[in-house]
């Protein structure tokens, strides 16, 4: 199932932001992300300092894979 994605309008200065609370399946989001950043759209700028809840095993394999290094 594809992901709907929406644009929500700038928060005031007074207002707290709402708690993110959305689920996305990361099939979903790959392509999007991949897409946004091989164009250079800026808007993916926008949001590189947001924190993103992830899972326990998925965050190790991530900390595997940045130390990895391929033989040559």
């Amino acid at each position: 199932m594809a992901a709907h994605l929406r644009v929500f309008p700038r928060v005031a200065e007074d207002e707290a932001p709402q708690p993110a609370n959305v689920r996305v399946r990361l099939g979903d989001l790959f392509p999007l992300l991949a897409q946004a950043h091989r164009g250079n759209y800026l808007w993916l700028n926008d949001f590189e300092d947001d924190e993103i809840c992830i899972t326990e095993d998925l965050y190790e394999v991530l900390q595997a894979f940045r130390s990895y290094r391929p033989s040559a």
